[in-house]
């Protein structure tokens, strides 16, 4: 383990001396995680690569303020988390949804066996078809485990959206997955 710290050290140290191939090598590493993050955010592969694309620009241009305190890859991931969000900010569709301020509707007693019939891509792609703000908040809370302060302060939303949003997503997901399970015949 300790050879493969001073491997990343070596790569990060390679990558601030803005170095080619240091650069490719991270590139290799981390574009498969990356990219996942970004599909969380956009369905659409080719839109998840351009973000993919962007975030790699800005972690080779903001490298130098990685303070080498901390996840290397959470640094990252943050950066990517980021630049998905941007993009999500600049479509019209997304603060229509967004926006659609509070619901009090919270359901709490949800189905576990349900989930548990299904596959991790069935889940994904019920998740995907949530509309854009539902999708966001969920995988922010949900996936990448930001709380909703933090989310709100992310999306320049009220915290109680962030709880709203989050809330109508569980529903809407309990009801695609129950769909699901119905047209599979497990139920």
């Amino acid at each position: 383990m300790g050879n493969n710290m001073s491997d990343l050290q070596q790569l990060i140290a390679g990558c601030k001396q803005k170095d080619r191939l240091a650069r490719q090598k991270l590139y290799e590493r981390y574009a498969p995680a990356m990219l996942g993050i970004c599909v969380r955010y956009v369905s659409e592969k080719e839109t998840a690569q351009d973000i993919m694309q962007e975030g790699f620009i800005k972690i080779f241009t903001k490298i130098d303020g990685y303070s080498e305190i901390g996840s290397f890859e959470g640094w990252m991931k943050k950066v990517f988390v980021t630049t998905a969000l941007e993009h999500l900010r600049n479509t019209k569709l997304f603060h229509l949804l967004i926006n659609w301020e509070d619901c009090s509707e919270i359901v709490d007693n949800q189905d576990i066996s349900v989930v548990e019939k299904l596959s991790a891509d069935e889940i994904l792609h019920c998740i995907n078809e949530l509309p854009a703000g539902f999708k966001t908040v969920f995988n922010l809370y949900a996936i990448e485990g930001y709380s909703h302060t933090e989310i709100a302060g992310m999306l320049n939303i009220k915290e109680g959206t962030s709880r709203s949003q989050f809330a109508r997503a569980r529903q809407m997901l309990q009801t695609k997955i129950q769909k699901m399970n119905k047209y599979a015949g497990n139920e």
